[in-house]
């Protein structure tokens, strides 16, 4: 079982891929913004991750 799974049913859209991704990295900013900067590098960390597996990598073909 992955942690991420870009072939999920879930993640068809493309839209929720790149929200999935997206988002922590920009929530992240937000809490470096607000000096909170281990909850940054956390939420960071976490959309990097995301846009690695669902952007980056993406579903693959054949499933």
């Amino acid at each position: 079982m992955k942690f991420l799974d870009a072939n999920h049913p879930f993640f068809a859209p493309v839209w929720r891929r790149w929200v999935t991704a997206l988002f922590p990295l920009c929530w992240g900013i937000v809490e470096f913004w607000f000096n909170s900067p281990g909850w940054g590098v956390l939420f960071a960390a976490a959309g990097a991750y995301a846009f690695y597996v669902l952007i980056w990598q993406g579903p693959s073909s054949s499933e």
